[in-house]
């Protein structure tokens, strides 16, 4: 969504504007609100709000999903190694560094 210079709203202006800037955010603007000069918060839609929540919890499957499906494939392609022996090796590598 596109801001215009309406709807950058500086703090002090906001206190005095909060009723008609909520309606305005009611009708369907994005209202950035400054604090000397740079932006400090956002008055979006409570259901946008939730709608952008939903949309950050699936890109956060989607990820998910792609690194189990890259893990399948290393298995697939062999590329495994047993934990057991993993745990073990790491652990000799951090006594032996803590002992130089």
């Amino acid at each position: 969504m596109a801001f215009t210079t309406g709807d950058v709203v500086p703090l002090t202006q906001a206190r005095a504007t909060l009723s008609d800037l909520v309606e305005q955010v009611k009708a369907g603007a994005e209202k950035i609100i400054t604090k000397n000069g740079e932006s400090y918060v956002a008055i979006i839609d409570s259901r946008k709000l939730d709608y952008y929540h939903q949309l950050e919890r699936e890109r956060i499957h989607l990820l998910l999903i792609g690194d189990a499906s890259k893990g399948l494939d290393d298995i697939a392609a062999g590329k495994v190694k047993d934990a057991h022996n993993t745990l073990t090796a790491l652990k000799r590598r951090r006594v032996a560094k803590a002992q130089s």
